[in-house]
Order: structure tokens, then C-alpha cells, then sequence
């Protein structure tokens, strides 16, 4: 509540007493002579000058003293030069407390605002056939230098197990040699790329984290005296930007509609059901959540589970079996991969969203029939991912189900990473192209992603979800979702749909297809090799020397950025890479901050491989389209003539904006 502020200028606000007290006692002339030409007397005039000239700057409204707080500004109704005391003033502005300032601060840490409404756009097909990405390659310089990098690695490290395991410290060759008659746990071959290649780059994963994993991140800090055997905790923490976890639309947060709807949860449903679901762990709060995820994906029916690895690994089992087949993407998931061997099928791969390659194992498959008995296949089960989480690259799903209409096969998309990232509705690829989803047998997806929670869900028809109900092991034998997590699922789908805050969903998925898209052109342009889509919020770069993976991660956390980096055997050998997951927490700001460490550390570690083939193009002249770019190439004799990318960090920023809104070049 502002105080109220007496009139300086009333006559009758000031006593009697207070008037006379401040009259200047009269002194005789020459006293007042005498003290004219005083050297004291001078001195004390300049000193009370200075103070009154101090107190004047730090009155004046143009000149606030830094650690004064901020006036509250108030409006009264006086009039006449009177103060009006009996009606209450209105307040203009009241400056926020400590205490909200540093609520603010913590929300603004885990979600940031949005600096302008043009940072915005809708993540959706554009009706051409989706083409594959153009995988740009580096000089053969840089090649044959991560294959000698590799080699040079693996030779110092035989002579160093050699020497070693003879002179050596004895306890870190232990667990490879016969003890006590018992064979060796981990063989000396098979362990070999773990001691001597990982270990030399172990700081850079499984960095300990804590607080919520918002659009910035709280690293622990930690240090190793022994090249990474053991790490110390120094008891100091560092604060990152975060472009490391799958936090898509933000969602992460501790602070909002979500946190509160789970608090409560939590006061009234308590921890944990202490059961699986085929035993007393299905709750009215697990069948709510299905209802809203079918509805939400556009199937008759779901089912959720505790876990996303469990829900690929446990669902193919129940689906096929014996005298099936599965026709696998040479690029899907481990979960994936998994399930299929546990089921007992066929499993055979074709390469990464290639058409024809698919076609061409369908025709033989259907024509051969099963091994040596040439019979007919039970099944056909063709397994995609709706997004690739180390490529950055969709499915093409026209193309899939073209192949489906014509050979009759049952289609299973993981949309792991592509549900509430994609589409301009936040259902997945089915959204993105505008596919009816009854046109895909069954839809899996997880819950840690795109909603801040964790496990996993398919959806399909009524009668497939009964039968896995029955015969999936992750139902039968494993733990139900706990309260929380299912009220967070349920909380945050409500939000994206707008029946719960309506705005803020539709603002996360078009803040989210902005971000990815800005950054990606912003890569490019910059000179790195990127793989993916232009939607994608998944955008990894390319690093090919293992050397480079961990000396890029250190570099970016010098500049306060935690970033993944991947290698063997999770990618190629030689295709190393650094993967951004973008996030609708991020705002331009903070996109530009990582555009700006890329160039400086690109520039540092010679990352800047790009031919230009795979894009990041000077803007087209004024009055040339990207459909009449080949006849203008081709009237001015510049067909095939590429320039590499190489922007200033400055011309990137000002153009990003307007050029990631348009087709990406």
C-alpha cells in the first residue's frame, strides 16, 4: 500500500516549533566579516556545496542511486495544490519484492519469455514429396585423419594394455584375467573400446545435473586426478543453457499448471499404486489418461506404460511371433531392435527412408515366402520412427503407406520423439502431412519427450490394445505409472490442446518449430554439416574426429552450453556428432547465443566443413522463387557452381528471422 505523501507546500503541515528551530542564529558583522576571509570558513562552504550537488544527482529522477530499490510511483486526486486525504491513491507502479523478482528469475531460468510475436511459426508439410535430406560430406583431408585418428588410438592403446597388464597397476587389469579360478567377466577384446577409446572422453557424459532441466540446466561440478577413472565433486555448481535434453515443448518445469495439478495429485493419490496393472495398479486416473492419449492421437483406444524402452521392447513379443516377419529401418531405436528379437520373428532391415529399398524387400519377401519352406508369412510388420533421434530426419510416411495400400502389410510407427513435436497440431508425423492416423495400424510413442513425464503408450484399435493388455509382459509383470507422472501426462495434453490455459499450448508448438528451423538455417549458414529435416527439432553436427567430441563439449560448457556429443557405437565410426535438441523453453535470445559459441568454436577446432550442397545459400535475387531458381541458374551459367557457406555471425542474426520462415536454402 503506497503512503501517503504530506504537502510541501501548506504552511499549516509544518509546527510552530519546527519553524523556529530551523531560523539561523544572527551573528554580529564582524563575526560574519572575519569569517569571509577565513581559510576554515571556505573550506566548509565547498564541503557543504559538494554535499548539497551529491544530494541533488541522487535525487534527480535521471540519476538513481544502484542500490536504492526502485520509488513507487502513486496517483492522488489533489487538486488546487491540495492533497486530497480522503480518497485513496491509486498506485502506477510498485516495484516487485526481492522474493518475486526471484520467483520470476526462476520461471524465466526454466521456461523463457518470448522476446517478439514474429519468433513463431507452424510446423507443417508443405504437400511436395518429402525428399531426403542432402548429406553433405567433408574434405577427404578431414577423412583420412579421423581413420588415422582412430588407428593411432587403438595402436597406443594395445601397447599401453601391454605394457600394463606387466608393469602396471594390477587392480585396473583385475576384472581381465583368471582370479581364484573364476573366468573373467569383461573379455580383454571386447572391453578394449571402453578402457582405451571412452575413458578418454567419459567426462563429457553423464555429467550429474540438479534442479529442473528447463531452458537452463545445473551442472555439479566434478573433477577427475586419474584420466576419468574416478571424479571428485568440487561442491560448486555451473548454470548452462540447455540444449541437451528432450525437454520439446518445455514442459519441465516446477513452476505452472502442471507442477500444481501433480502437487495436488500427490496430497490425494499419494506415490506410487504398488502393483502392476493386471493386478490392482489400474487406477480411474490410468484409464482417464488413456482415454485423453487416444483421443489425442486420434485411436479408438491406448494403453500407457511405465516406461518408453519397455513399451517397444515388450509390445513386439505380443504382436508377432514364430513365422512372422518384421522389416525393420536400419536406423531405428535399440527398443525396437530388442523387441523384434524377443518376439521370435523374421527380422530383416532396409535402408534408412529408402522407398525403393523397402519395395524391393516386400516383393521378395512375398514372392519367397519363409525359409526352406517357402510358406506364407504370418505376418508382415513394417517398424518406422516418426523422427530419427540421432539423424534428425522423419519418416516418410506417404511413401510408407503407398507401399502399404499396394502389399497389404501391418505398420507400426515409434513416434517417440515426433508426438507434440511435430505438426501444427502437436500430433506427431500423421499431423504434420495431414494423414488420417486409422491409415497406421498402431501408434507408440513416449511420455518423457514432448509432455515432462516418463513412459510410454500404443494406440491402436480396441481389439489390438485388448490383446496386449493380455498377453504384454510390461503389463503383466511391471509397475503401473505412478499418480504424478499420469497427472502430468494428462495436464500437459489438456494444455496442448487448449482446454487447459488455452494459448499456451498452440504459443509452445509454433515457439518450438520457429526455434528449430532458426537454428538449423543459422548452422549452416555458419559453415557446419547438419543431417535432418528443416523441422526437426532434433538438429545434430557433424564432428568426425573423436578428439573433436570432447574438445567441442568442453569448449561449449566454457561458454556456459551443455550440449550431447555421440559417437561409436551409438553412430558410424567416423560420423562422430554434436546433437542440439531444441526446445520451445529456448527463446531467440538463446539461439543466438548458441550461434555464436558454434562460430567461435568452429572456427577453433576446424568444424566448419560444409560445401554448400546441403544448403545454407546466399538469399536469391529480388523476383527469383526457389521453383524458378534452375532457369535462373541456368540463364546466367551458374548450374552447378556451389559456393561454401561461410556468413558473418552478424549477417546471420539479421536475416534469420524473416529467411527461416520461408523454404530453407
Amino acid at each position: 500500500m503506497p503512503r501517503k505523501l504530506s504537502n510541501p507546500f501548506s504552511s499549516s503541515t509544518m509546527p510552530q516549533s519546527e519553524r523556529a528551530a530551523e531560523r539561523r542564529p544572527s551573528r554580529s558583522g564582524g563575526n560574519r566579516l572575519a569569517g569571509f576571509f577565513s581559510s576554515k570558513a571556505k573550506e566548509q562552504q565547498q564541503a557543504m556545496l559538494l554535499q548539497q550537488q551529491q544530494q541533488q544527482q541522487l535525487v534527480s529522477p535521471g540519476n538513481p542511486s544502484p542500490n536504492s530499490p526502485l520509488p513507487t510511483i502513486s496517483l492522488s486526486a489533489a487538486t488546487g495544490g491540495e492533497l486530497n486525504t480522503d480518497e485513496t491513491p491509486t498506485t502506477l507502479f510498485e516495484p516487485p519484492s526481492a522474493d518475486e523478482a526471484k520467483l520470476q528469475e526462476r520461471r524465466d531460468a526454466q521456461f523463457g519469455p518470448l522476446l517478439n510475436p514474429s519468433h513463431l511459426y507452424v510446423s507443417a508439410h508443405q504437400g511436395k514429396p518429402l525428399e531426403a535430406p542432402i548429406e553433405d560430406e567433408p574434405a577427404y583431408y578431414f577423412v583420412l585423419t579421423t581413420y588415422i585418428s582412430y588407428l593411432l588410438l587403438i595402436f597406443f592403446g594395445h601397447a599401453r594394455d601391454f605394457f600394463g597388464k606387466r608393469f602396471g597397476d594390477k587392480k585396473h587389469y583385475q576384472s581381465l584375467k583368471v582370479f581364484n579360478g573364476y573366468a573373467p567377466l569383461n573379455d580383454d577384446f571386447d572391453n578394449f573400446y571402453v578402457r582405451r577409446l571412452k575413458l578418454r572422453l567419459d567426462d563429457c557424459f553423464a555429467r550429474p545435473t540438479t534442479g529442473v532441466p528447463g531452458r537452463y540446466i545445473t551442472l555439479i561440478d566434478r573433477k577427475s586426478d586419474d584420466f576419468n577413472r574416478t571424479y571428485k565433486y568440487t561442491g560448486t555448481h555451473t548454470q548452462t543453457l540447455n540444449v541437451s535434453s528432450y525437454n520439446y515443448l518445455g514442459f519441465a518445469q516446477s513452476e505452472g499448471p502442471c507442477a500444481d495439478a501433480v502437487e495436488e495429485c500427490v496430497r490425494k493419490s499419494g506415490l506410487s499404486y504398488a502393483s502392476p496393472r493386471a493386478d490392482s495398479g489400474t487406477s480411474e486416473l490410468s484409464q482417464e489418461v488413456e482415454r485423453e492419449i487416444a483421443q489425442f492421437v486420434g485411436k479408438p483406444a491406448a494403453m500407457v506404460f511405465s516406461m518408453g524402452f519397455v513399451t517397444n521392447a515388450g509390445s513386439f513379443p505380443a504382436l508377432v511371433s514364430k513365422g512372422c516377419l518384421i522389416l525393420s529401418d536400419e536406423l531405428n531405436h535399440a527398443s525396437i531392435r530388442i523387441g523384434a528379437r524377443l518376439s521370435g520373428a523374421v527380422i530383416r532391415s532396409f535402408k534408412h527412408n529408402n522407398m525403393e529399398d523397402l519395395e524391393k524387400k516386400l516383393r521378395e519377401a512375398i514372392s519367397q515366402g519363409q525359409p526352406r519352406t517357402h510358406r506364407p508369412w504370418k505376418k508382415i510388420l513394417v517398424a518406422v520412427e516418426g523422427l530419427y533421434s540421432m539423424e534428425g530426419t522423419m519418416v516418410d510416411l506417404p511413401g510408407v503407406l503407398a507401399l502399404k495400400k499396394k502389399y497389404k502389410f501391418f505398420l507400426y510407427v515409434d513416434e517417440a520423439h515426433s508426438v507434440g513435436a511435430l505438426g501444427p497440431r502437436g500430433r506427431g508425423v500423421c499431423d504434420y502431412f495431414g494423414i488420417d492416423p486409422a491409415e497406421c495400424d498402431i501408434l507408440m510413442g513416449t511420455l518423457t519427450k514432448s509432455f515432462g513425464a516418463n513412459g510410454g503408450y500404443i494406440a491402436a484399435e480396441k481389439h489390438i490394445i485388448d490383446g496386449l493388455r493380455m498377453t504384454n509382459a510390461a503389463t503383466l509383470l511391471g509397475e503401473s505409472p505412478t499418480p504424478s507422472v499420469l497427472m502430468q501426462i494428462l495436464t500437459s495434453l489438456r494444455m496442448i490442446t487448449g482446454e487447459l490455459a488455452p494459448g499456451q499450448g498452440e504459443e509452445r508448438l509454433q515457439r518450438l518449430a520457429f526455434n528449430s528451423r532458426y537454428l538449423r538455417l543459422g548452422l549452416k549458414r555458419l559453415g557446419f554439416i547438419t543431417y535432418g529435416h528443416d523441422d526437426s527439432p532434433i538438429i545434430p553436427i557433424v564432428l568426425y574426429h573423436p578428439g573433436k567430441m570432447s574438445a567441442f563439449s568442453h569448449e561449449m560448457l566454457k561458454r556456459k552450453i551443455s550440449v550431447v556429443v555421440v559417437g561409436y557405437p551409438a553412430t558410424p565410426l567416423i560420423s562422430s556428432r554434436a546433437r542440439f535438441c531444441v526446445s520451445a523453453a529456448h527463446n531467440k535470445e538463446d539461439m543466438d547465443r548458441i550461434l555464436a559459441a558454434c562460430d567461435e568454436v568452429g572456427s577453433i577446432l576446424q568444424l566448419k566443413y560444409s560445401t554448400g550442397i546441403a544448403g545454407g545459400q546466399e538469399p536469391l535475387p529480388e523476383g527469383v522463387t526457389a521453383e524458378t531458381e534452375k532457369e535462373w541458374r541456368r540463364a546466367n551459367g551458374l548450374e552447378g557452381v556451389v559456393k561454401p557457406p561461410r556468413w558473418r555471425l552478424e549477417d546471420v542474426l539479421e536475416r534469420g528471422v524473416q529467411d527461416s520462415k520461408e523454404q530453407l536454402r
